[in-house]
């Protein structure tokens, strides 16, 4: 890293979305970054995955977590196939049971709901008060977790039926299961009300937390680099420091290739640098406020 040695920073693969898993591990590594968030769609298929997942202890990173290819209850934007959340479900369990020989003891594989069938966010809400158990105690026999995340409201219908931190910790609190924690993606969480203090209220359930920063988007994945937008990441790095939050801070940045300036039409080398120098300045700058 850069400068201090109190934190540790990874990129999760969704933000160099164009780059095989190899270029992914090398570049990261080349950018003194701490850990690197494995998105399953990168890995190849049969036994060539093991390999490419050693890798990674080989190039100097951790695993900061696991995002499978099917990692929501209900259809999603990424994976809108299969329909049926069951069959979603056993993929899930098929994933984590595939990945978790190859990554370290506690690695959180992250989930979301998905967007409601007809818009029944209760059905969707029961069934995951059903499964997320389910999927924890699966995670947890390997030696996993699982960390829910809640999503953007504008994801609504698209990607999710659960949106704010609140409710994400109201969810995981009625659950209650020791591998059954939160990711806190800025991006998906800033506008929650009083977010700081909910923030500290979830204490040791932040399994995960994911940056990047917001403007008004104009699609669904037009999120940009730390410091560009709105987002008031210092106050937010200062709640989840109270909070006790120790583990990886991860970069994850969507960025269509549609879009006339698409991060991932660029020169994505330089948009790593400009994410960690910027997470270093908001990071020095937050130790006033814990």
């Amino acid at each position: 890293m850069i400068a201090t040695s109190s934190y540790r920073l990874g990129v999760s693969e969704f933000t160099t979305n164009p780059w095989p898993f190899e270029r992914d591990v090398e570049r990261y590594a080349a950018h003194g970054l701490d850990a690197i968030e494995v998105c399953e769609f990168k890995l190849k298929q049969g036994q060539g995955f093991g390999k490419q997942l050693k890798s990674i202890e080989a190039a100097g990173l951790m695993v900061s977590s696991v995002q499978t290819t099917v990692h929501s209850l209900f259809p999603d934007s990424l994976a809108p196939t299969p329909a049926d959340p069951r069959e979603r479900l056993r993929a899930m369990f098929e994933s984590v049971d595939r990945i978790s020989r190859h990554v370290p003891q506690g690695t959180p594989f992250v989930v979301i709901t998905g967007a409601a069938p007809e818009g029944n966010c209760e059905y969707v809400y029961e069934f995951a008060r059903e499964a997320l158990p389910r999927l924890a105690d699966f995670a947890a026999e390997s030696g996993m977790r699982v960390a829910f995340e809640p999503l953007n409201p504008i994801l609504f219908h698209t990607d999710t039926a659960l949106w704010g931190l609140d409710a994400a910790l109201e969810l995981v609190e009625n659950i209650d299961h020791p591998a059954l924690g939160i990711c806190c993606d800025t991006w998906n969480i800033f506008e929650t009300p009083d977010v700081a203090s909910v923030i500290r209220a979830c204490g040791k359930r932040i399994f995960l937390v994911q940056l990047s920063d917001w403007r008004r988007p104009r699609n669904n994945a037009d999120r940009i680099v730390l410091g560009d937008g709105c987002i008031p990441t210092v106050k937010l790095l200062s709640a989840l420091r109270a909070a006790g939050y120790d583990r990886p801070y991860v970069i994850e940045i969507f960025s269509a290739q549609t879009l006339p300036d698409s991060l991932w039409n660029g020169d994505m080398d330089a948009m790593l640098e400009r994410n960690v120098v910027a997470f270093e300045r908001f990071w020095q700058e937050s130790e006033a406020l814990v």
